[in-house]
């Protein structure tokens, strides 16, 4: 995988300020995912445009989707979210319209700021469905909100990202949740022996040390497993996509399994909490092939919920927004890092 070469994000992006602005709307960012078998390879081209992917290596992830008759959960969940999200805003507020633009397919960010731009949308705050800070969880999202910006050229509406939310109790809560939900399908003779397994995107070596990703993980693995009270878990990582020379962060999720066969364990809860929700990294490399490694390996695998739409985490979508429209509302975070800046400084999140 070839480095990324960092964009700069000038000084007319709003969220380089905390000055009083006017916020007109919300836009959710998201990944993006294919919806059928003709959208999977144009998808992955728009993934991995810029790098040096080889074809063979885009057919092979493309068959992953093959299994899922070509479509990846993650717009469904993401419509399911903004539904929530637009329930809850109009209840208790603030009124803000929610919009909803992807990276890699479609509603594509430009598409969606033309549109927001014909509404009259002028300042908008995002929602990027990412906890972590790192170039391609935080830094590369804003690097194509800026690059969606000048394709639509002046009145573009400028966009002020919402900060990363790793550590907010409404995000814990939500991941406490799911788990506590899975261990409680485990015969209860056997729930206090099981380990718990997080799981987050790996990604290299460099990438990790120029930011605080695996940090935040940590802290993030930590405080969901003291809101449980389960003292048995472990941080591992899935979905490295690099060469075998590359380094990136570890252990594999299937090395992990592995050592816990090893150890005599014989259930193990799974949670993916570097994700809010679903996606084919997740329903493939873990609802497939980790769990058809842990039934190799004797194991019984149960696989946590994400976030989703729970409650907690809707409000904690709202929660973030009134950080940036209430002088009242002040930051809520769990743990000892506390909450992350409210706006990125200029090398933050850098490709490493």
């Amino acid at each position: 995988m070839s480095v990324p070469t960092p964009v700069a994000l000038p000084a007319r992006d709003v969220s380089d300020s905390l000055a009083p602005v006017r916020f007109d709307a919300l836009l959710v960012v998201s990944f993006g995912g294919p919806e059928g078998m003709d959208d999977v390879m144009p998808f992955l081209r728009n993934v991995t445009r810029g790098r040096r992917i080889p074809p063979d290596r885009l057919q092979s992830v493309a068959r992953h989707y093959e299994r899922f008759d070509g479509t990846s959960p993650i717009n469904a969940l993401n419509q399911a979210l903004i539904q929530a999200l637009e329930a809850r805003l109009a209840d208790v507020g603030p009124a803000l319209p929610v919009y909803w633009g992807n990276r890699n397919w479609r509603p594509l960010l430009v598409d969606t700021l033309r549109e927001m731009a014909a509404d009259g949308v002028q300042d908008a705050l995002a929602f990027v469905t990412s906890a972590y800070s790192c170039y391609s969880c935080c830094r590369q999202y804003r690097e194509d909100i800026e690059r969606a910006r000048d394709e639509l050229g002046p009145g573009a509406p400028r966009v002020a990202k919402l900060r990363a939310f790793h550590n907010h109790p409404g995000f814990i809560e939500a991941n406490a949740r799911g788990i506590q939900d899975a261990l409680d399908r485990l015969p209860p003779s056997r729930r206090a022996a099981a380990r718990i397994a997080f799981t987050a995107h790996s990604v290299p070596l460099g990438m990790a040390r120029s930011s605080p990703y695996e940090s935040q993980l940590l802290e993030t693995a930590r405080l969901v497993a003291e809101r449980v009270e389960h003292p048995h878990w472990q941080l591992v990582y899935q979905s490295r996509s690099g060469p075998p020379s590359q380094p990136w962060l570890g252990p594999d999720i299937g090395d992990h399994l592995r050592e816990l066969r090893d150890a005599g364990v014989t259930d193990v809860v799974v949670a993916p909490i570097g994700f809010i929700s679903d996606h084919m990294e997740v329903v493939y490399d873990l609802d497939v092939a980790a769990q058809s490694a842990a039934d190799e390996l004797g194991l019984n695998l149960v696989r946590a919920a994400t976030a989703g739409t729970h409650p907690a985490f809707v409000e904690m979508i709202r929660e973030l927004i009134l950080e940036r429209t209430s002088e009242q509302a002040a930051p809520r975070s769990l743990g000892t890092a506390g909450p992350d800046h409210a706006v990125c400084p200029p090398d933050c999140c850098l490709p490493g």
